[in-house]
């Protein structure tokens, strides 16, 4: 099983930050409002992922990118780590 660290990005500039082993599903999962954080800030569009074979290392991941600046996640978004 693939595990996923994704980034989310609204109209208002915010970024969401997330894991999943379905990055489509949960994508509309945000967008539906389903998700507190997410929700009525939509609509979301995916610009950023990033594959992994352990889910303990896509954790990993994930939390250190919530830690992250937007300038950071900005250049993520835009280099060659992004698999999107």
């Amino acid at each position: 099983m693939s595990h996923f660290v994704y980034i989310l990005k609204n109209q208002e500039n915010i970024f969401y930050k997330g894991y999943s082993t379905d990055v489509d599903k949960r994508l509309d999962y945000h967008n539906s409002n389903k998700s507190d954080y997410t929700k009525n800030k939509g609509p979301w569009t995916l610009i950023f992922i990033k594959k992994f074979d352990a889910k303990s290392e896509a954790l990993k991941f994930e939390k250190m990118l919530k830690r992250q600046n937007h300038k950071y996640l900005e250049w993520l978004v835009e280099s060659d780590k992004n698999e999107l």
